[in-house]
């Protein structure tokens, strides 16, 4: 008998109807030669420091750091998922093969590796590797399974980031808990948490320490236009009043009209991260909000596979593209200027170096129904923007003015839309919109009067993070490091993986680090204090993960020993307590216990 293992009840139910079975048994279904049972996502986890030896059940200092010989794992203590795991290991120990139809990533494998293993299953195991579940893509995957060998880099990683987390995590938040928290609450400590939380206290620190500035600005209206000086800003009153002076009473005279045409591309596919990002903007939807929606489509067969980094198509996805516009229902408009032709194939999208595992998240063309307002409304989105990389460039033309003053230059400038190309499925909330200030038509040479202003400004802080700009700057925090080298792993990876920003967002909430202000993100006086507190500049920031990715990425490709990671963590972890512990000042921590979302 052939054992599949899905991770989710629902997708183990699609499997089964495509193989033929049919047959609905307790934990599992069954027929045509094929068993396809399921996890709940994590089955197994890694052991707790207790689980190792009774010296590690209670928090002391003294027992720190916490570094297993050997890191076991275990079974999650819900009764559930005991009951599952109960069907789960009778069918693989019975088996003849195993098909892991787990989630194609570096999570899913992990997941089904450590059932497996935990299961004690000792046949052959083929690996199922698919980007959407809809019945095509299921039969085309069993096509073309591979043996699981193939993906042990892969497994390699995933659980050289789940032990690297458990020695960091554990160890850290433990030391800095008993040291400087009072035993009142517990300091958590993460490889990823806390550089995102720094992220949000340098930012506030930076909003804080603020002193606005004055200056001003010296601008002029002719013919209904208004003309800034091409100066800039006036650092003092006495200077602007001086250019003031001489361009009043004075006319303006038209320099010079210049009219350059351009195009602006469509907009990206979306990857994980960039959903999440608009979707804050437009629906104010929390990252995991955003992340829980997609997973659901994903599961419906409206959408492929959400957790990807990737914002291209590999090329033969172009050759489905037409088969998955004409099964989308509801946006015949959209179709229309597309029927009849032969769809755009952009290297801007259409690029198989670009896609690793997962390609961009698109529709895959089946009709979506029964679906909630706030699914319709993301699903809507990545329909769009599917249907956008394949609409013409938008052409425009952009006007400058020049003109002067005296010996004073001013300028103005105008975008005029020419064809609106892919802006028409957006109408007037296409994404980066340009300024479309259309001026009036000018001639080189013209005179007339003016009416001049100079206007008071102050320069203002930075903003506060949303959820929106954290994202970004958690997937960009390659620009805090100075390293070449580590910039460019940070480029690829940023702060965290995408299928975990959000969680990462919401666990400093519940650690009441910080808390939302309307859509700002504001460290609490806990966050601020945890951040101040830790010396050790490699825990909160952004180059401790930088290491970490390039080396795991490098792992994954061969290029890396897992056990030399492993053990160099152990070291840095080493290092770590020994330094806290020989801190001699008498610092502690204020408790920040409500939290606002």
């Amino acid at each position: 008998m052939i054992v599949c293992i899905a991770e989710k009840p629902s997708v183990a139910k699609d499997i089964a109807r495509v193989l033929g079975a049919n047959s609905d048994r307790h934990g599992y279904m069954e027929g045509n030669g094929y068993q396809v049972t399921w996890t709940y996502g994590h089955l197994c986890t890694l052991k707790e420091p207790n689980d190792y030896t009774e010296n590690w059940k209670h928090w002391s200092l003294s027992a720190l750091p916490m570094i297993p010989p050997r890191f076991g794992i275990k079974l999650i203590n819900d009764d559930g998922i005991k009951r599952q795991f109960a069907v789960v290991e009778q069918l693989m120990q019975k088996a003849d093969s195993i098909i892991n139809c787990g989630d194609a990533g570096q999570e899913g494998e992990l997941i089904q590796r450590w059932v497996m293993q935990k299961a004690g299953a000792k046949c052959p195991v083929k690996r199922l590797w698919i980007s959407s579940l809809t019945e095509d893509a299921i039969r085309q995957g069993f096509n073309d399974l591979k043996d699981q060998k193939e993906y042990q880099p892969l497994y390699f990683a995933g659980l050289s980031r789940a032990i690297g987390d458990w020695l960091l995590g554990m160890n850290a938040t433990r030391l800095y808990t008993l040291k400087y928290g009072q035993n009142r609450q517990v300091l958590s400590i993460g490889r990823v948490q806390t550089p995102t939380l720094a992220l949000i206290v340098n930012r506030q620190k930076e909003i804080d320490n603020f002193k606005p500035e004055a200056y001003w600005v010296l601008a002029t209206k002719y013919r209904e236009t208004v003309f800034t000086a091409t100066k800039g800003k006036y650092t003092s009153k006495e200077e602007g009043e001086a250019a003031f002076a001489i361009i009043e009473g004075k006319p303006f005279m038209v320099e010079s009209v210049q009219k350059k045409k351009g195009t602006e591309f469509p907009p990206r596919l979306f990857d994980l991260t960039s959903l999440q990002v608009e979707c804050n903007k437009k629906f104010s939807y929390s990252a995991e909000t955003t992340l829980n929606i997609i997973q659901s489509l994903y599961e419906k067969k409206l959408t492929t596979y959400p957790r990807v980094d990737t914002q291209f198509l590999s090329d033969d996805i172009y050759e489905t593209c037409a088969a998955r516009i004409n099964g989308l229902k509801g946006y015949e408009s959209l179709k229309q200027p597309l029927a009849g032709k032969k769809l755009i194939k952009s290297k801007r999208v259409f690029d198989s170096s670009k896609v690793t595992d997962h390609h961009a998240i698109i529709p895959t063309g089946v009709a979506a129904s029964g679906i909630t307002d706030m699914e319709r409304n993301v699903y809507d989105m990545i329909v769009k923007r599917f249907f956008a990389v394949f609409y013409p460039d938008c052409k425009f033309s952009t006007t400058t003015v020049m003109g002067k003053v005296d010996e004073i230059e001013f300028k103005a400038t105008g975008k005029e839309i020419l064809d609106p190309g892919w802006r028409a499925i957006y109408g007037t909330e296409a994404p980066t919109e340009a300024d479309e200030k259309t001026l009036p038509t000018f001639t080189k040479g013209e005179s007339g009067s003016h009416e001049p202003t100079l206007t008071e400004k102050w320069t203002t802080p930075p903003k506060y993070y949303t959820e929106a700009t954290l994202l970004r700057a958690m997937e960009t925090a390659g620009k805090f490091v100075e390293d070449e080298e580590l910039r460019a792993a940070l480029k690829e990876n940023g702060i965290g993986r995408p299928s975990s920003r959000a969680n990462i967002i919401e666990t400093l909430f519940k650690r009441h680090y910080i808390q939302r202000q309307r859509k700002n993100l504001i460290a609490t006086q806990t966050g601020i204090e945890l951040i101040d507190l830790i010396h050790e500049e490699l825990l909160k920031s952004c180059e401790l993960t930088g290491i970490w990715e390039k080396k795991l990425r490098d792992i994954e490709h061969k290029k890396y020993d897992a056990s030399t990671f492993i053990n160099e963590l152990k070291e840095q972890i080493t290092q770590i307590v020994n330094t806290v512990l020989r801190d001699p000042s008498n610092r502690r921590i204020n408790i920040t216990t409500t939290n606002k979302k």
